[in-house]
C-alpha cells in the first residue's frame, strides 16, 4: 500500500516503509495529535514520538517489542497526555527540549539541543531547536541515506504554515528558524506535522512570503 499519512482517530495506522526505517502513524485524542512509532528495520529498536493521547492505542502499536525511548516535541498538553502510561508500561527513557522539559510532568531523562543526536538502533535522528510556538520546540530529522530527508515537526509546521504562536516576536522567530534549519532541506522532504496531514517542503516553499504577509 503506497503511504498517504493520512490517519484519523479510532482508525488503523498508516506506515511509511523505507529501507532502513519504518514509521507507522496514528491519530489519537480530542484534538487529532498525530503520534510517530519508528522502528529500525536492522535491529527491530523502537522508538515513539509524542505519547500524545489515548495510551491503549499506543501500547497496541508498539506491540510486545516495546520501545527504547519516547520525545516529545514540545510542552503543550496535548502531546503528552500518555506519556505517563506509556512510559510506565515500557521503561522508555524520555527526551524533550531542554527549554521545555520544565513543562513536561513526566521527567525528561536526555534533554536535547540544536543538533544533538537521537538513535533508533542503527538509525540517527538530528533534534533541530525551533522557538516561537514554544521555548523549546524539537523537531527531528532523519536525513534517509537512500533517499530524501524525513522531519517531524510537532507543532512547528503544518500544510500551510507555521503552528500557532501568540506574540508578533515569537512568529518572528518562528519563521526564521524554519527557513534557516528546515527550508535548507530539499523539496522532496517528507514533512510530519504534530496533528492533521503530511507535506513535503516543496509544496510548502512557494508560500513562504505569503505566511510573513499575513504574521501567522
Amino acid at each position: 500500500m503506497t503511504y498517504s499519512g493520512a490517519v484519523k482517530v479510532g482508525g488503523p495506522a498508516d506506515v511509511h516503509e523505507l529501507q532502513n526505517l519504518m514509521i507507522s502513524k496514528v491519530a489519537v485524542g480530542p484534538m487529532d495529535n498525530n503520534a510517530y512509532l519508528l522502528r529500525c528495520r536492522a535491529t527491530d529498536e523502537q522508538l515513539l514520538i509524542d505519547a500524545a493521547s489515548d495510551a491503549g492505542t499506543l501500547l497496541t502499536l508498539i506491540g510486545d517489542d516495546g520501545i527504547a525511548s519516547v520525545v516529545t516535541t514540545h510542552r503543550h498538553g496535548d502531546h503528552w497526555q500518555a506519556l505517563a502510561e506509556v512510559v510506565a508500561a515500557t521503561g522508555a527513557r524520555t527526551y524533550a527540549g531542554r527549554l521545555d522539559a520544565e513543562g513536561i510532568p513526566v521527567p525528561t531523562d536526555v534533554p536535547l539541543d540544536e543538533g544533538d543526536t537521537v538513535r533508533v538502533g542503527r538509525v540517527e535522528l538530528r533534534a533541530i531547536h525551533l522557538v516561537g510556538h514554544t521555548p523549546g520546540s524539537i523537531a527531528l530529522v532523519y536525513d534517509d541515506p537512500h533517499g530524501h530527508p524525513h522531519v517531524f515537526t510537532g507543532d512547528c509546521l503544518f500544510p500551510g504554515g507555521p503552528g500557532r504562536t501568540t506574540r508578533p516576536a515569537d512568529f518572528q522567530s518562528l519563521m526564521t528558524g524554519l527557513e534557516a534549519k528546515v527550508f535548507t532541506l530539499p523539496d522532496e522532504t517528507w514533512v510530519y506535522p504534530g496533528h492533521g496531514n503530511d507535506s513535503t517542503l516543496g509544496a510548502e516553499r512557494p508560500h513562504l512570503a505569503e505566511w510573513w504577509a499575513r504574521g501567522w
